[in-house]
This record gives structure tokens, C-alpha cells and sequence, in this order.
């Protein structure tokens, strides 16, 4: 990752929370967006590559069995396990992806805010690794930010069209605004209404 964790570190140094996670608007409602869309209303096995400070984590434990979570950052990962310590069903692991991604298999994959600090080899990598370890019948959701910014090596468009290139994946949602991509992809092409059997 061209991004050393010590960047992030810094980051914490100076706020638990830099991004804003917990008071701005924008990301609580991008939070709640992201929920909103997922096909299915329980997943077993879930994985936040990136998780930051486990403001998501912490929604998306309440619609798995099991959820992983990791971020880069040292000092990330001790506040996401401070946010999720009451969640028995949550882990918080410090991992460099997509170098280190996980040997398990996922029926729910939420990357948010991390492939544009990648270049676009390793976006392939995290893609081809988050493609691979999806279960039969799992969920793969991708946020970003559409603004450029200084530390960006590449916008959300390019970065989401890396994971549009995983050829076993079909798209369940496309959401656009000024502000942020959302997709949702998944190896099962049903639509919620078809999974009910309407």
C-alpha cells in the first residue's frame, strides 16, 4: 500500500474520529445508505476491509452472525475495538491490504473509502481477492468519495470498475451522487422481491 499506517496513525493522533464518522451528516447517512441497500436482511459471515474507527462495523454486526473488520492503521484498530467492545460477534484485526486479505470465505463484503489510496495493481488485487473469497450466494458493496483530494491515487469510478471487471459478479445496485458511488454486486443475480419468491 503506497500509504504507510503511520499516515493514518497520525490521523488518530489528533482525533478519534477524523473523518467524522459519529457527527457529520454526510456520513451517517452514508452509513444508513449503505445498510438500505443490501439485498439480504441477515449475512453469516461478514468482512469492513478498512473499517477506520468501526463506526460501520458497529451497523453491520447488527445484520451478521460474524463480522471481521481491519484497517491499516494501529491506532484505527484500537478505536474500533474500543466502539465495538460490547459486540461479541465482531473481530478487529490489523491488516495491509490487499496484501494480507483474510483465508476465509464471505457472504458480505463492504469496502468503503479504501481503493482510491490504492493504485490501480492493487485495486485489481482487491478486487480479484474480495471476488474470490465471496461465498456463492454473498453481497460485495463498494463506497467512495467522488470529490478528488491530494492523497487520491485514483477516482471511484476507476476504482469500482475494477471490481465491474470480476466477470462472476452480476450488479444489484448502482447509486450515483455528486458526493459518492455506491454499488452492489453479488454471484446471485436475484432481485429481493425473487429471493421471497415474488
Amino acid at each position: 500500500m503506497p500509504f504507510p499506517a503511520a499516515y493514518f496513525d497520525d490521523m488518530y493522533r489528533v482525533d478519534d474520529d477524523p473523518w467524522g464518522y459519529r457527527h457529520r451528516w454526510y456520513e451517517r447517512r452514508k452509513q444508513q445508505l449503505t445498510l438500505a441497500v443490501l439485498p439480504r436482511e441477515r449475512y453469516r459471515h461478514g468482512y469492513e476491509p478498512a473499517c477506520a474507527n468501526g463506526e460501520l462495523a458497529a451497523l453491520l454486526a447488527t445484520r451478521c452472525d460474524v463480522l471481521l473488520a481491519s484497517d491499516l492503521s494501529g491506532k484505527a484498530v484500537r478505536a474500533a475495538r474500543e466502539r465495538c467492545a460490547a459486540l461479541p460477534n465482531v473481530g478487529i484485526e490489523q491488516r495491509v491490504l490487499p496484501h494480507e486479505w483474510p483465508d476465509a470465505q464471505f457472504d458480505l463484503i463492504v469496502i468503503g473509502e479504501l481503493a482510491y489510496y490504492l493504485d490501480a495493481d492493487e485495486t485489481a488485487a482487491l478486487a480479484g481477492r474480495a471476488c474470490a473469497s465471496l461465498a456463492a450466494d454473498g453481497t460485495l458493496l463498494a463506497c467512495h468519495w467522488r470529490h478528488g483530494f491530494a492523497d487520491g491515487l485514483q477516482s471511484a469510478v476507476a476504482a469500482h470498475a475494477a471490481f465491474d471487471r470480476c466477470t462472476s459478479l452480476v450488479k444489484l445496485v448502482h447509486h450515483e451522487e455528486r458526493d459518492l458511488l455506491l454499488d452492489v454486486w453479488s454471484k446471485d443475480a436475484r432481485s429481493v422481491a425473487e429471493h421471497e419468491g415474488l
